[in-house]
């Protein structure tokens, strides 16, 4: 476990909130504003380049559905147990993706970035490692990389390993001092990991439901998330990975209101048997705040964002991804 003096700040898919994310902008703003880490979302085109994108299915992150060349591709796909419509990344080669452009995925509560809508291409995985080598350079700092994995068990099923893709693009970049892998299902950081990939490795912990690669092996039997984190359930994940990463809710306490009153003891619990913890995804807008830290009635004003960054950052949290990682810096300076 690695706790450091202050939480790392990472740039949630670079500086998501003032530019369309995943793009080159976005990344390079967030080392500007002064993050410590970027994530990047993980999937996997048809010939098995790794892109980043927030899902496979790209209709609300890129152009795609204006594209009449491709108006043949929308489709309908079952991916961990949701149902979706649209146009996904393993239905296209590189060249084909590289042609679309890449567009605000919130546009009507970050009106500002989805004004740079169609100026950047999509990006590989590949192309996002010298911008991370670039900013560790000019900033005179040890920047990291967080890279999450998307869907594996999906794409293992369609014939795209994503552990196999992963580990051979990183080879030669990675070191556990700049690379944090994280993924919702153990099983693809266990084989991330024991194709020697040297990282710290980070499970994701959603706020209810059950891992994906468990309910395919399980069906209704998969351990929920929920028992992940009881203390036995702690106490197991620190024998095979070095954090966990949560929705933020599960480090806010309410009470029967459903007002914040504090932090939970989650952190001091995993702490007490080696594990690093993460959360997501702290973002200043209204929308995505806890309702006592909302002001006015309008979803994409910000609201008391300092409150609830101070609420969870009082828990000891090791690390918190941020849209605006500016803001999270203001906070802890204070």
């Amino acid at each position: 476990m690695t706790i450091t003096s202050r939480p790392l700040v990472i740039g949630h898919r670079g500086a998501s909130g003032y530019r369309p994310e995943h793009t080159r902008e976005a990344y390079e703003l967030a080392f500007a504003l002064g993050a410590d880490a970027v994530e990047p979302d993980i999937v996997a085109t048809r010939d098995g380049v790794l892109v980043l994108r927030h899902e496979n299915e790209i209709s609300g992150t890129t152009d795609v559905a204006t594209r009449p060349e491709f108006a043949d591709r929308r489709t309908t796909k079952t991916i961990d147990s949701l149902t979706l419509t649209g146009w996904f990344t393993e239905d296209f080669t590189w060249a084909e993706l590289a042609t679309l452009r890449a567009v605000e995925r919130l546009p009507a509560v970050r009106q500002h970035s989805a004004t740079f809508d169609g100026v950047s291409p999509v990006l590989r995985l590949r192309d996002l490692l010298p911008i991370v080598d670039a900013a560790s350079e000019r900033t005179g700092r040890a920047l990291q990389l967080v890279a999450e994995i998307k869907h594996a068990s999906y794409f293992a099923s369609i014939g795209l390993p994503l552990d196999e893709l992963f580990a051979a693009e990183i080879a030669g970049w990675a070191s556990r001092d700049r690379l944090i892998v994280e993924a919702f299902e153990q099983t693809v950081l266990h084989e991330i990991r024991d194709r020697g990939v040297p990282a710290r490795y980070t499970y994701l912990v959603e706020s209810s439901g059950s891992p994906a690669d468990l309910v395919a092996r399980y069906g209704r039997k998969a351990l929920s998330y929920a028992a992940h984190l009881t203390n036995a359930g702690l106490g197991r994940l620190a024998r095979t990975v070095d954090a966990i990463s949560v929705d933020k809710k599960l480090l806010l306490a309410t009470d029967a209101a459903g007002r914040v009153v504090g932090p939970t003891d989650l952190v001091a619990r995993a702490h007490a048997v080696g594990l690093a913890v993460y959360t997501w995804t702290l973002r200043a807008e209204n929308r995505f705040l806890a309702k006592n830290f909302r002001r006015g009635s309008n979803g994409r004003d910000f609201g008391q964002w300092r409150q609830e960054f101070d609420v969870i950052l009082s828990s000891g949290v090791d690390g918190v991804f941020a849209d605006q990682p500016d803001l999270v810096l203001a906070a802890l300076d204070r």
